[in-house]
């Protein structure tokens, strides 16, 4: 990629495109990056990796959706309560039936059977028939007291729900009970109910020990193999120990009728091209251990760009056969990151944030699931508050500055990164671009007028600049007073004035414009010396914005600034018209040795980045800027450009401590325009107030109990309520249950400031396609 002079080396003459001296020799290979999938196997597996369609926020990578709560579902402590109560109610009854406390216990048996068997002594037939009898009725009872105590809930629930191996285990574990209690207990009849059915000759073998012992075992094993049974079903046991058996391939059956399963690891959207030889070069690429996940996502890319224009495909498969796993690389030859600190998805183009907790407050489908950003939410925009040391650089800023970068390396990304220096967002390799103003070890400069050759537009941009933070001065009256001075001096000197003689200008030095006008021609920039005489009317008039304007001048106007903003043309100071290409740029502001400054640099760039995103040709890399502590850089005119950038596949990020750093009159329009909102922990009640607000209410169904004191008439009642009172100490009382739907806040002030813990934060987000997703408690260190 050809930066056409977009950005270059502080320091270097005009003539070549200039870049930065002296880069480090890189290695052989790229650096392996720190989360997986590194390299080899693991980058098939993690193609192989579905990704489930979800809402915003959820992370894709290996999501499965979890079902809806079942509003019917009984709570676990309710039904491990009612399987023991009737539990010990089956007990109970069946201890009275087997120990004769229930009368005329035998009367169905005797109506259906002759008298005859009732006479002593009795047949073998009647024996038999009381143990059938008392069989089914164990079963009726099982059947019955199991379906009061739900214990089929109770095994699916705590046996058959359960992941493998446990379920095995479980289902086991109860199968070994049952076994025991039909056949190695007395408890029940059914293993006696079936030895009795066979002959008596079968089961003593007419002498015979051995046909005797076999005969019984089988008994055993019959009745053992039916219990076990539906648990073995239940517990799929046969699913769990069943392996595949290992064939050569030679002696593998062939299969015409069943098609293979396509692997996004075979590059099937190459072979359904045609494009066979490339895919299996890319095949071998990946499982020989030479191609990362960047690899995967820039070469899709470019295949997409070779889909998109096909007279590309020539040089798309050259590159692939020579270079294999490097082909379509990155300008700058780096295929990942020196190092990761959170984790990726680049398929899907996702970050991780943390993982949304399993409470009653968030929904089920979200519940233990990790939650995520990509482009498609931040193109909206995100707004995150939250006081120092509450996490929002290392938890926030970071990942997704980083995730940015290596979608710029995959090339479907610009990123700008301002921060003040000493900022860990990353070593200075992971970047394109360092600007660090006020450092004379910089090896790139800042362009004061971003890169525009139109005087009102620089106007525009720089007394957003300046003045941008002043209730006193109007933007647009400070726009035309820098226009009436930036015209003219492009015009005599086919450039922008530098920082001193800007605020010179500014200044009204006698000299300066002087000299200007001197450098006009009288006739042809005729319009021109008419705006140097406007602006010397204006000057020292009230409500003149240039004294304000070279008051800001003069901050840049220092010598830790010197050589910096250079407007000779002898250097090519980095741009914000250059978003068309991939870039990783970082910006370190001067925020400790130079705070006003830094603010001004900050208003500076983000007046600059939302012009040069609206005003790009080509969007199809996504651009975003994200301003880790934008105090003092939120304004009038950048809350309304904000707006206007969904529509130009672009985003921002702002970090505040606190919405006071904001004007007052700003807070509602800069919630408005924004799509996504975080709060950290340990935000005021007064920002609390405002997040409540924009989030607006949620319809939730509250019950109210009231307990009403109950009057007894009679004598006798009154005398068991007193004596209830005097036990329990309480009045007796009935209780009146309301179920109704009530509107309420999402988050209300107080929770948003006192129950969000430490290292979390409540995050809702707007696509730019405008699907929703509420908000909800985020754990940042899960």
């Amino acid at each position: 990629m050809d930066t056409e002079g977009t950005h270059d080396a502080r320091g270097t003459r005009s003539g070549a495109v200039p870049r930065p001296a002296g880069p480090p020799p890189r290695p052989a290979l790229p650096p392996r990056p720190v989360e997986a999938p590194a390299a080899g196997p693991a980058l098939g597996d993690w193609l192989r990796t579905p990704r489930a369609p979800a809402e915003p926020g959820l992370w894709r990578f290996g999501h499965k959706p979890r079902p809806d709560a079942d509003p019917d579902r009984v709570p676990d402590r309710a039904l491990i309560v009612g399987a023991l109560v009737a539990l010990l109610a089956a007990t109970l009854v069946w201890s009275l039936w087997t120990n004769g406390y229930v009368p005329h216990s035998r009367v169905l048996l005797e109506l259906f059977t002759p008298a005859e068997w009732w006479s002593y002594p009795r047949p073998p037939e009647a024996r038999t028939a009381i143990l059938v009898y008392n069989s089914l009725f164990a079963a009726l009872v099982m059947f019955v007291f199991g379906r009061m105590g739900n214990w089929l809930e109770v095994f699916r629930r705590y046996a058959v729900d359960c992941p493998q191996p446990e379920r095995t285990l479980r289902t086991g574990l109860a199968g070994a009970v049952a076994v025991w209690m039909v056949i190695g207990t007395s408890l029940f009849p059914f293993f006696f109910t079936v030895w009795s059915l066979f002959p008596l000759s079968w089961t003593t073998g007419n002498g015979d020990r051995a046909v005797a012992t076999f005969v019984n075992y089988a008994l055993y094993v019959l009745v053992g193999g039916a219990v076990l049974w539906p648990f073995a079903k239940a517990g799929d046991w046969l699913g769990h120990f069943r392996k595949p058996k290992a064939t050569s391939p030679a002696h593998t059956p062939a299969a015409p009728t069943a098609a293979p399963a396509i692997s996004p690891a075979d590059w099937p959207q190459l072979r359904s091209a045609g494009q066979d030889a490339l895919a299996d070069r890319l095949v071998a690429e990946e499982r020989g251990g030479r191609m990362n996940d960047v690899d995967c996502v820039r070469i899709r890319r470019a295949w997409a760009s070779v889909k998109a224009d096909p007279s590309r495909l020539g040089a798309f498969a050259e590159a692939v056969a020579s270079q294999g796993a490097r082909a379509c690389l990155h300008p700058s030859g780096d295929r990942d990151l020196p190092a990761r600190a959170a984790t990726h998805d680049l398929l899907t183009s996702q970050v991780r944030l943390g993982r949304y907790p399993d409470t009653e407050r968030t929904p089920a489908a979200r519940r233990g699931a990790g939650a995520a950003v990509d482009p498609a939410a931040l193109g909206s925009s995100l707004l995150a508050v939250g006081p120092f040391g509450s996490g929002k650089t290392r938890h926030l800023v970071r990942p997704v500055v980083e995730s940015l970068a290596l979608q710029a390396l995959a090339g479907k990304a610009a990123v700008v990164a301002v921060c003040a220096a000493g900022t860990p967002l990353g070593p200075d390799d992971g970047y394109d671009v360092v600007i660090k103003p006020g450092d004379a070890s910089s090896a790139y400069d800042l362009d004061l007028y971003g890169g525009t050759a139109d005087p009102d537009e620089a106007a525009a941009l720089l007394a957003e600049a300046f003045a941008g933070d002043i209730p006193e001065v109007d933007s647009r009256r400070a726009a035309t007073t820098l226009a009436q001075l930036l015209g003219p001096y492009r015009a005599a000197h086919g450039r922008f004035p530098s920082v001193p003689v800007l605020r010179e200008l500014l200044d009204g030095s006698p000299g300066a414009t002087q000299e200007l006008r001197a450098s006009l021609d009288a006739e042809a920039h005729r319009s021109y010396h008419r705006e140097l005489d406007a602006r010397e009317r204006q000057l020292g008039t009230p409500g003149d914005p240039g004294l304000a304007l070279a008051a800001r001048v003069a901050v840049l106007d220092r010598p830790a600034f010197e050589g910096f903003f250079d407007t000779t043309g002898e250097t090519r100071p980095f741009s914000l018209r250059s978003l068309e290409h991939p870039l990783r740029v970082r910006v370190d502001v001067p925020e400790r040795g130079h705070p006003e400054a830094a603010h001004l640099l900050t208003r500076l760039i983000l007046a600059q980045f939302t012009a040069g995103a609206a005003a790009r040709r080509d969007r199809s890399l996504f651009a975003f800027l994200a301003v880790d502590d934008a105090t003092h850089a939120v304004t009038a005119e950048s809350v309304r450009a904000l707006q206007r950038l969904r529509n130009c596949n672009a985003g921002v990020l702002l970090t505040l401590r606190a919405l006071g750093d904001v004007p007052e009159a700003l807070h509602t329009s800069l919630l408005g325009s924004v799509g996504c909102h975080m709060t950290f922990s340990g935000v005021t009640t007064w920002d609390g107030r405002l997040f409540a607000q924009a989030w607006g209410t949620e319809w939730v169904e509250t019950t109210e109990v009231a307990k009403h004191t109950v009057f007894a008439d009679q004598p006798l009642t009154r005398a068991v309520h007193a004596l209830r009172k005097l036990v329990t100490g309480k009045a007796v009382t009935t209780d009146a249950v309301t179920v109704r739907k009530v509107e309420r806040e999402r988050w209300s002030a107080s929770e948003l400031a006192h129950q969000v813990p430490a290292g979390h934060a409540v995050l809702s987000l707007t696509t730019v396609k405008g699907e929703h997703a509420p908000p909800l408690l985020v754990d940042l260190r899960a």
